[in-house]
């Protein structure tokens, strides 16, 4: 197995390649389990709570492809890890998955050994003030301390707008997210920078929340997805289109109540592939044919993962934006089954 090393945002780390005929399903099977690499705590996204119980929309994600697989949404382990440490842990081999908040961006698709398998949050960086501070837009911040995690597309993309805008700032960066948190709630900085969904969940943190408030300027553009290793086709396909199977399953109305009853009622030839009444697509993917149809009813379709865990009834109350379905003016879309 060929060794590589490379760095990113200036943190050096060693991956390994994939072998090209990697089979980590088959890895998955005989252990009876999916390991996913999920955040060490982003509300709404992944977060586990004083029992050890993990949800969130990337949460989900790991549970659905765990469903894909064995039919049980439960068969998944979780692995926090840090914006430093992940990318090594994917391409070593210590999770399967990483689906924790993380842009795609060039530099990881083709330098990492990495493969992004699609975009469950399409988000932007934004920047987070206490209402004390006076002050209505980032424009208005020369001079700030800036808090932020290392080993982020953050640290470059606020040092990219500060440049622009020829204003001056400090970074002060850590390697974990609740340590962002405190320092920012300390008032050790002026600003909290991350994507705009992550301001969101982190200021549920913070002793006041109603006491800051997120700037209007986003900028960036943050797609977050999960990722996997290069060189193996199979898995890559898997994850894949797991996701493209939420989120279809929005768009055709299935959800993880009606999805059996849907199965069996319908004469729609697009329903019956996707839900496995119809064609061999399962096989295809190693699965059997109901793989889409377990993940459904394991996780719901991508509606339904957003609503309970980030949507407007949720402590984030982030609307769908540009994550609603193409169809009802978002930018959501999925590749169809056939």
């Amino acid at each position: 197995m060929k060794k590589l090393t490379f760095a990113i945002a200036g943190v050096a780390a060693v991956a390994f390649a994939a072998s090209a005929n990697a089979a980590t399903l088959d890895d998955v099977k005989a252990k009876g389990f999916v390991q996913c690499g999920v955040s060490q705590g982003l509300p709404g996204f992944s977060n586990a709570d004083d029992s050890g119980n993990w949800a969130g929309i990337d949460v989900d994600m790991c549970r659905a492809v765990a469903a894909a697989i064995f039919g049980d949404g439960n068969a998944v382990k979780f692995t926090p890890l840090s914006a430093k440490q992940r990318f090594t842990a994917l391409a070593s081999g210590e999770v399967d998955i990483l689906s924790r908040n993380t842009t795609w961006t060039m530099t990881r698709d083709t330098q990492l050994g990495l493969n992004f398998a699609g975009v469950n949050y399409y988000d932007g960086q934004g920047m987070m003030v206490p209402v004390d501070l006076g002050v209505s837009s980032a424009t208005e911040l020369d001079g700030a301390n800036i808090c932020t995690n290392t080993g982020t597309t953050t640290e470059l993309n606020i040092t990219d707008y500060f440049r622009e805008k020829g204003m001056s700032f400090n970074l002060v960066a850590f390697e974990k997210a609740d340590e962002v948190v405190a320092a920012y709630d300390a008032g050790r900085c002026d600003v909290y920078t991350t994507d705009r969904s992550g301001l969101a969940a982190q200021r549920t943190k913070l002793t006041n929340p109603d006491a800051h408030v997120v700037l209007p300027e986003i900028i960036s553009k943050e797609p977050l997805g999960p990722v996997v290793r290069q060189g193996d086709d199979q898995w890559f396909n898997i994850v894949r289109w797991t996701l493209n199977a939420l989120i279809n399953a929005e768009e055709m109305g299935i959800t993880a109540d009606n999805a059996a009853a849907r199965l069996g009622g319908t004469t729609n030839p697009a329903i019956k592939r996707l839900l496995g009444g119809e064609g061999s697509f399962g096989e295809e993917l190693g699965l059997s044919n109901d793989w889409a149809l377990n993940a459904i009813q394991a996780v719901g379709n991508y509606g339904e993962s957003y609503e309970a865990n980030v949507g407007p009834n949720t402590p984030l109350k982030l609307d769908r934006g540009v994550n609603q379905l193409w169809s009802k003016g978002g930018i959501l879309y999925a590749a169809p089954i056939r």
